[in-house]
């Protein structure tokens, strides 16, 4: 697999000088996406709210992990005036898990999203969260209350590698409920989305069972990209899927009724997230 090196060419070093001037982190940088260079070329990028550091320490994941500060009340504000400084008009933001928090980041989720609907009232805005914890509804009727246009949690594996993957605060039923109560509760219409890396282990079947569950849950949009071992601390690639295998996981999902199915080596969860959503809305 081959990526383009960042180039003076491209809105790459504009968008780089805007995120780090505003002190804001991004997905892009700190799980070391291999579509950074992509990415920011076109002028987008995925923000990561809640800091840097997670409560959590999956085992495919380089963000780190640890015990994080305290919550930064005016990123949201921050992170709106960057996303109309790149002139976005589909923003997409995610956050490392804070199981240290009363309400698990979902107040923050809740701050931003108004803070980017109020400075780019004409923009979508995706939001991709963590669990919650799968237990407090509250939480995810917070980020509801904010009406994000696309709803993203990742189910990131198969039954089978869940736990192991994910570690003991992981959970694919959670994940599933979690994805199945924000269609429910939603008083909107509301995307629903989530994404599966392959390479970890699974079989081809248990990702079309992943898909069947995901379909059941009511999720839209489902995307299936290859796991890069991001450091020797990380667990090891298990296979490289051939992209024909991709082309077939995707002929699969398109047969479940999804709206949209990205699948590719290089796909990621928020690769051309605008297009995602174009797919499954057209």
């Amino acid at each position: 697999m081959k990526v383009r090196a960042p180039s003076a060419n491209t809105r790459y070093f504009d968008v780089k000088k805007l995120i780090h001037g505003a002190s804001l982190h991004t997905i892009c940088e700190e799980a070391r996406c291999p579509n950074i260079a992509e990415c920011w070329g076109r002028g987008t990028a995925t923000f990561q709210i809640l800091g840097d550091t997670c409560t959590r320490a999956c085992r495919y994941c380089y963000v780190h992990s640890g015990t994080p500060e305290a919550v930064d009340a005016l990123e949201p504000l921050r992170l709106a005036q960057t996303a109309a400084q790149m002139g976005l008009e589909h923003v997409v933001v995610t956050s490392v898990d804070r199981d240290d928090l009363a309400d698990r980041g979902a107040g923050h989720y809740a701050a931003t999203i108004r803070a980017l609907k109020h400075k780019l009232p004409r923009a979508t805005v995706e939001v991709l969260t963590p669990d919650f914890l799968g237990v407090e509804e509250a939480a995810l009727e917070t980020v509801l209350a904010a009406r994000p246009d696309v709803f993203n949690h990742n189910i990131e594996t198969v039954r089978r590698l869940h736990r192991r993957m994910r570690g003991a605060k992981g959970n694919y039923d959670g994940s599933l409920a979690l994805l199945s109560r924000a269609k429910e509760l939603a008083r909107y219409p509301l995307l629903t989305k989530s994404g599966i890396i392959v390479g970890l282990g699974e079989r081809n079947d248990e990702v079309v069972e992943t898909m069947r569950d995901l379909r059941a849950a009511g999720v839209d949009v489902v995307t299936i990209g290859q796991y890069l071992q991001p450091s020797g601390k990380h667990v090891t690639i298990d296979r490289w899927v051939h992209p024909d295998e991709f082309d077939w996981l995707r002929e699969q999902g398109e047969a479940l009724g999804f709206g949209s199915v990205f699948a590719g080596p290089l796909v990621r969860s928020s690769y051309r997230a605008d297009e995602q959503r174009a797919a499954a809305t057209s």
